[in-house]
Parts: C-alpha cells; sequence; structure tokens
C-alpha cells in the first residue's frame, strides 16, 4: 500500500487509523484528521517554538506535581494520539497532558496514546495552514480534549473548549484553566518567554 493509493481529495473516502499506519514510513509527517491524510513534509522548529515548548511543558509539570495521585503525565515533541470520535484521528501533538487513566491503560512497549488527552497544546508554525488548524482543533473538541492554540507571531494563545466558545489571551493576560486543570493559573508572559 502506498500514499498514491490514497486521494487527498475531499470526496475521496474516509482513511482507517489500521490504513495510515500501514502506509511506507518514507520520512513524510503524516497525520490522520478526521479520516484524512494530511501530509507536513518534514517539520521545521526553530528556537522560538521548542522555547515555548518547553515553558508550557515546565509550567505544566509544576502544576502535576501538586496534585494528588495518580497524577497522570506530561508529555511532549509531537506525541502521538489516536483519537476515537466519529471520525478517527492520528494526531502527534506539540504538548499534551495525559490522564493517569490513559496513562494507565497504555501499555509499557506502546508508542502512541489509544485515546484523548486532557489537554493538548500546539504551537502554530509558519507553515501551518488556516483550514488544517481548524480541522485539528474540531478533532480533538470531538474527543472531549481541551485545546491551547499558541500563536507566537502574534504572541496569543485561544483556548478551545468543547462546550465553551474560544477565548484568546495576550501577554498582558492571565490564564485560568478551571475546571479542567484546577487551581493552574498562568501569566500568558511566562509561557511565550
Amino acid at each position: 500500500m502506498s500514499v498514491a493509493d490514497f486521494t487527498l481529495t475531499e470526496d475521496a473516502p474516509p482513511v482507517t487509523i489500521e490504513e495510515f499506519l500501514a502506509l511506507p514510513d518514507n520520512g513524510v509527517h503524516r497525520e490522520l484528521i478526521q479520516g484524512r491524510i494530511r501530509e507536513l513534509g518534514a517539520p521545521v522548529r526553530d528556537r522560538f517554538h521548542a522555547r515555548i515548548e518547553a515553558l508550557v511543558v515546565y509550567r505544566l509539570l509544576n502544576w502535576l506535581d501538586l496534585q494528588p495521585p495518580p497524577r497522570g503525565e506530561v508529555v511532549c515533541g509531537e506525541a502521538g494520539f489516536r483519537l476515537k470520535g466519529t471520525k478517527e484521528s492520528l494526531v502527534g501533538i506539540d504538548v499534551a497532558l495525559v490522564s493517569a487513566d490513559l496513562v494507565a491503560r497504555t501499555g509499557k512497549r506502546e508508542t502512541m496514546y489509544d485515546g484523548a488527552p486532557i489537554l493538548a497544546v500546539e504551537i502554530l508554525s509558519p507553515s501551518d495552514r488556516h483550514d488544517d488548524t481548524v480541522d485539528t482543533v474540531a478533532s480533538y473538541l470531538e474527543v472531549g480534549t481541551v485545546v491551547w492554540m499558541i500563536d507566537p507571531d502574534f504572541q496569543t494563545l485561544t483556548v478551545f473548549q468543547p462546550t465553551e466558545k474560544p477565548r484568546a489571551y495576550n501577554l498582558d493576560d492571565e490564564l485560568c484553566a478551571e475546571p479542567y486543570l484546577p487551581e493552574l493559573r498562568v501569566r500568558i508572559a511566562e509561557l511565550l518567554g
């Protein structure tokens, strides 16, 4: 099976996670979003993206350490998640907070989580397309995941929650992550460095 076997048009039949995982590893970075293959090319990370990722991980780990056991875990660097909603998705997330339950259900040798994280943090890159970002956020919301979308150029963080309207924060704001991350408060300037 090759990527050419799957047409990337809207009228093509959706691809399953199993079909997606059977594709050859030819060095092209791909995600499966709502049953459609998205080719992203080689991920290009810059120091600004990496710094924001590190700052988010630092703040989340500090918060997680204060929580009662079992705590779950914070992962980064395109951690893999199988999202199962009305259409299947397989995504790599910049930073994610994983519940203790999902960690316990994930085998020690499994390379990806078979379920959705509590929180997905995506840091926009210059190569991100608006339509792709909208589809990705919709996939997360469909499975109950809260999304922090960070735009380094505009110095903003937008929170998307399944049952709420999106809320944008700028450098002067403080984010209160109630109720999904109880007692977490962080200044946006601390996340964007």
